[in-house]
């Protein structure tokens, strides 16, 4: 691209992508974010770019209309909906209240096109988690967390790291509770690493909530809750016997 930025179209964007192609990075990225049958990224058609390049290309447009991104999420092509979501994070922190407003609402209607851990990571903290009201928002993330669509509630999880940014814990050991027999193990890592952001804030709450729901919380949500924590304190709450499950 050349001259000074410009508004973007589907195609436009879809031909500086496609410029980037590279086959053999994206076999690895097909690799990586588990595209094989029964898989959780069953089906993404990868191009092989690197989210630098899919940045680079973003900065090249001026603005993406959300009619543009709606193309762009029906894509199935991963950068292209990577592009996507990265433009709505842009455009949000840049609008005006009633743009903003637009956005959230557009990108909460498309959640099953933010199909994949990196698209939901890369952009519910700056959507979801800066619309919401700090410490609130809880009918959003309430219903977000309790969809059968991993997606959702890995966004409901994911959006509470704006809101430990501006030193509000509340929503997150809500959500963390609520979701302490998620099946998935992309929940478990989401809450156990926004656990563990929660506590580098206060290490106290972090500990009160360990000593409530060490026991009921998977392995490996735990071991990313307590990264952060001096081995000699950390060995208390790994040790912490599995409640049995209730049988109904």
């Amino acid at each position: 691209m050349s001259g000074a930025p410009q508004p973007a179209t589907a195609a436009a964007v879809l031909r500086e992508l496609r410029r980037l192609r590279n086959p053999a990075q994206a076999a690895n990225l097909r690799r990586f974010f588990k595209t094989g049958p029964g898989e959780y990224g069953e089906g993404d058609e990868f191009w092989g770019l690197k989210v630098p390049q899919v940045r680079a290309v973003l900065a090249g447009f001026s603005e993406v209309p959300l009619a543009v991104a709606a193309e762009l999420l029906a894509s199935p092509v991963h950068e292209a909906r990577f592009f996507a979501v990265a433009a709505l994070v842009r455009a949000y922190a840049r609008g005006d209240a009633a743009e903003r407003g637009a956005i959230f609402d557009f990108y909460l209607a498309r959640t099953a096109r933010i199909n994949n851990w990196d698209l939901v990571d890369v952009s519910a903290p700056g959507i979801v988690g800066r619309h919401l009201p700090a410490g609130g928002g809880r009918r959003v993330l309430g219903r977000l967390a309790a969809s059968p669509l991993l997606w959702d509630r890995r966004i409901a999880m994911v959006a509470t790291l704006e809101h430990i940014r501006r030193g509000r814990l509340e929503n997150t050991f809500w959500l963390a509770q609520r979701l302490l027999e998620d099946p998935e193990d992309l929940m478990h890592k989401a809450t156990g690493w926004t656990l563990r952001e929660a506590g580098k804030r206060d290490a106290q709450a972090l500990f009160v909530f360990l000593d409530a729901h060490a026991a009921r919380m998977p392995r490996t949500a735990l071991r990313y809750a307590l990264e952060r924590i001096p081995p000699e304190k950390r060995r208390k709450w790994m040790a912490a016997p599995k409640f049995a499950k209730k049988i109904i």
